[in-house]
């Protein structure tokens, strides 16, 4: 019986398969061994790889884009109010009775008569008996104004 040298014996596989054992760190691009210049350690004796523990930073990232989204949704918010009030002072106005036609930049005001129902008119709420609701002024654009 024939004994052999464990060295010779991995030599022999690596010559005849043509691969490195694992614990070999060869690099078949520059076809050398670069154990020594790897960013990490390539032996069983280094320092063990521990990943970094992202969920502060994750949890600081998530809260950051949520104050931001939150910030932007209320002033999304606002804007959508602000609009739809815009928009029933101009519903309120339109559907008002008048007999004349507006001037741009002038100032109305709209009053219920006794029947309830709105009116627009030139005279202001200190020279008239009626329920005053509002006064607007009708912009460019057509739109009225609450002032």
């Amino acid at each position: 019986m024939k004994l052999y040298n464990f060295n010779v014996v991995i030599l022999h596989f690596i010559q005849t398969m043509g691969k490195k054992p694992d614990l070999v760190v060869f690099n078949e691009e520059t076809e050398k061994y670069d154990a020594s210049i790897k960013p990490y350690g390539t032996s069983s004796s280094a320092p063990a790889i521990k990943p970094l523990n992202t969920a502060t930073w994750r949890n600081d990232g998530v809260d950051r884009v949520n104050k931001q989204f939150k910030s932007k949704f209320d002033e999304i918010a606002k804007e959508y109010q602000e609009m739809m009030q815009q928009f029933e002072y101009n519903e309120l106005v339109y559907n008002a009775k008048f007999a004349f036609e507006p001037i741009i930049g002038e100032d109305y005001h709209l009053y219920n008569n006794k029947k309830e129902e709105p009116f627009l008119s030139i005279i202001p709420p200190n020279q008239c008996n009626f329920h005053h609701l509002g006064s607007f002024r009708l912009n460019s654009q057509k739109m009225w104004e609450k002032i």
